[in-house]
């Protein structure tokens, strides 16, 4: 639906708010780093640390893992209670559903066409040889390039920004929360919850959709 015009847009962050899942520890798991990953990742997530310095460091623990692993991680995937109602309901009402994240196209590609998403964005891993190089391909898609996806998406559209709405649970996600007309804190940290417009605590998607235009 690129291109297309839409009522309103609503723009998810990918782990922990579209799905349960923190991908990135996912494929530590299977370079036996899971645990050294989680504990980076739930740092990053609290603004504790600078999020490209942060995603860099825990990509290199990702060095030599075999893209066929992919496989098993998708199969791990959880998407997040009510999603596939949320997507649906705003589809009806003439919405467009992005999702940008600090996460990886390799299983987002994936994933988001599953649900039903419009729009997404997120980082590429470096391969050679069929094996994860610890590095990621290209510019980093951080709290800056999540806010200007939702900006340029919503223009795309013709969306107004007042009809922009926001969802992520991380650090990482307070500018996009802020750049939208509604900057909706879902399953968050502490602090996304002091700052975002609205705090859904129920993590269930569905708790959405009586927000919708």
């Amino acid at each position: 639906m690129t291109g297309a015009s839409a009522r309103f847009l609503v723009v998810l962050d990918a782990d922990s708010t579209l799905i349960r899942n923190e991908v990135i520890e996912l494929i530590a798991d299977e370079a036996g780093r899971g645990a050294e990953v989680a504990a980076a990742t739930e740092a990053a997530m609290r603004g504790e640390v600078d999020f490209a310095t942060s995603l860099r460091s825990r990509v290199s623990a990702l060095s030599g893992v075999p893209v066929s692993a992919f496989a098993r991680v998708l199969a791990r995937i959880e998407p997040t209670p009510g999603v596939r109602e949320l997507i649906a309901e705003i589809h009806a009402r003439g919405g467009l559903v992005g999702v940008v994240s600090g996460g990886f196209h390799e299983i987002l590609d994936t994933v988001a066409p599953d649900l039903g998403v419009d729009l997404w964005r997120a980082n590429r891993l470096t391969v050679s040889d069929g094996v994860l190089t610890g590095t990621v391909d290209g510019e980093i898609v951080d709290a800056a390039a999540k806010a200007s996806s939702l900006r340029e998406w919503a223009c795309d559209a013709g969306v107004p920004a007042r009809l922009t709405f926001a969802i992520g649970d991380g650090a990482n996600d307070l500018t996009m929360l802020g750049a939208a007309g509604l900057g909706i804190a879902f399953n968050a940290k502490p602090a996304v919850r002091a700052r975002a417009d609205l705090v859904v605590g129920p993590v269930d998607l569905r708790e959405v959709i009586p927000l919708l235009p």
